[in-house]
């Protein structure tokens, strides 16, 4: 125990003082190390007491079960991120996005559409996903339609809330100037919108990896996160679980931090992306 809160101590004092410093290698570093002091925690807590490998296995059994399983975890990989998750955020997003401009329109879908939007949002995935795989089948569309569902009104809120986000003097400055409805939005509002925009699809990023991975524990072909979590159970392979945990850790980041990346691209302007 004492070996345990030394090296906590000394992670606890080593981020301290990167954390003073306003660097960029100093911001990388701070992460990064307080995530190492985890992971040697982690395993000397396991080690030194004896913890089972069915209640908690050790990082560095996790870290051979992912080396061993690599074309099995790269198999689920393909079968959840990208079939299942990717292809419903961009159908999705994309529809979400063309029902916003519809809805900005036309006010009557406003009043109409999103408070049943409000009402789908609150409906609990265990209970659509079964559902969803039955009307589409085992294979990776099912879970794209569930990520379709999951995602679309949160997209579609931020986007139509962005659109209302212009001041009243610059819409009576672009009716000033002669400006028609679509030279307008394309001028002013849909930029001006881009900050709620990218909300909306960085929030979609982790609901679609989820709704994806619950999904295919209500039926799906012998590949994929969700249903290699479901096995791994089973058959007491915790260190499999957690290897595909770490998979789908791995995915999110990467894809929440893509969408941020182009965020800060498109959005350079906005206080947020200065200093």
């Amino acid at each position: 125990m004492g070996l345990v809160l030394a090296v906590w101590v000394l992670g606890w004092w080593v981020n301290a003082r990167l954390a003073r410093l306003d660097t960029r290698a100093a911001r990388l570093a701070v992460p990064m190390l307080f995530g190492v002091t985890l992971l040697i925690l982690w395993e000397m807590t396991v080690r030194l007491f004896g913890v089972p490998g069915v209640i908690l296995p050790a990082p560095s059994a996790i870290g051979a079960a992912f080396v061993a399983n690599g074309p099995t975890l790269w198999g689920d990989f393909v079968q959840t991120v990208v079939k299942g998750a990717l292809s419903g955020y961009v159908i999705g997003c994309v529809a979400a996005f063309a029902f916003a401009l519809l809805v900005d329109r036309f006010d009557f879908l406003k009043r109409g559409l999103l408070p049943v939007g409000n009402f789908m949002a609150a409906l609990p995935i265990v209970g659509t996903a079964p559902i969803l795989v039955m009307w589409f089948g085992f294979d990776w569309e099912s879970k794209a339609a569930v990520v379709v569902v999951m995602i679309f009104f949160v997209v579609l809120v931020n986007t139509v809330a962005g659109l209302a986000d212009t001041q009243p003097m610059q819409r009576d400055l672009m009716r000033t100037y002669g400006a028609s409805y679509w030279q307008s939005l394309l001028k002013l509002r849909l930029p001006s919108a881009m900050p709620f925009v990218f909300n909306g699809l960085k929030i979609a990023t982790t609901l679609a990896l989820v709704g994806a991975i619950v999904a295919e524990f209500f039926g799906s072909p012998v590949q994929g996160v969700g249903f290699r979590i479901s096995v791994s159970v089973g058959q007491l392979a915790l260190d499999m679980v957690w290897a595909e945990i770490v998979v789908a850790a791995l995915a999110g980041s990467a894809f929440y931090g893509i969408i941020a990346a182009i965020e800060n691209r498109v959005t350079f302007w906005h206080p947020s992306n200065r200093g």
